[in-house]
């Protein structure tokens, strides 16, 4: 099947035994490729997981090799708030798309991604008619949280994990974002990773791993 945005797919060796999807998003500029080698660890622990790792609906602003869900050459929060609200649209007609291929339901189907990709991933966590297993978030934030709680139908449980250093999204946006979830009685758990600036080390993919793990 030809799905609505381009995807890495990396697949279990069982193909016809897929018991549990995990949606990884990229990060501003980045692409599926790119997110996809988190997959190169965890599917070792989850055999019958399959990994998707679309690319965004957008080329990148100021990369044209990669992509974005959302542009940032105007920090407008409005225009920000208006630009993701369409990637949602399109995230969902993805995500539509993976559950009729693979006969999955949302409780099968954890969201993980990096910064713009976590971002994504926690407004589909909370915004779906449905709760997803999880969404597990890297160097991310609250797009914007008056407008998240307006539309909030459901309680995903969530892991969001920041460095500490991280100064393309400063870690205080993490708290932000665990008082959010606190305020609004959702689980949520959440790690500062030290000495770790904007990337995923070892460290935080196996608190993710296990976190999976426990969940699926």
């Amino acid at each position: 099947m030809t799905f609505c945005l381009d995807t890495t797919i990396i697949k279990p060796e069982e193909i016809n035994n897929i018991k549990s999807a995990i949606i990884l998003l990229h990060g501003y500029g980045g692409d599926g490729k790119d997110i996809s080698m988190l997959s190169l660890n965890w599917k070792r622990f989850l055999p019958n997981t399959i990994f998707i790792c679309p690319n965004g609906h957008e080329r990148c602003s100021i990369n044209s090799t990669g992509y974005q869900w959302f542009d940032l050459t105007d920090e407008n929060p409005e225009y920000i708030l208006n630009q993701s609200l369409k990637a949602e649209k399109k995230l969902n007609e993805f995500i539509s798309e993976i559950k009729k291929e693979y006969k999955l339901k949302n409780n099968r189907i954890c969201l993980s991604g990096f910064s713009q990709g976590c971002m994504m991933s926690i407004n589909l966590g909370l915004t779906s008619d449905e709760a997803y297993n999880c969404v597990v978030g890297f160097s991310g934030k609250i797009i914007n949280k008056e407008n998240l709680k307006l539309r909030k139908k459901v309680s995903t449980d969530t892991l969001l994990i920041h460095g500490e250093k991280d100064q393309i999204v400063p870690p205080n946006f993490m708290l932000e974002a665990k008082d959010f979830y606190i305020r609004n009685n959702i689980e949520i758990e959440t790690h500062l990773i030290k000495n770790c600036d904007h990337n995923i080390p070892i460290e935080s993919s196996s608190i993710a791993l296990n976190y999976i793990l426990k969940k699926i």
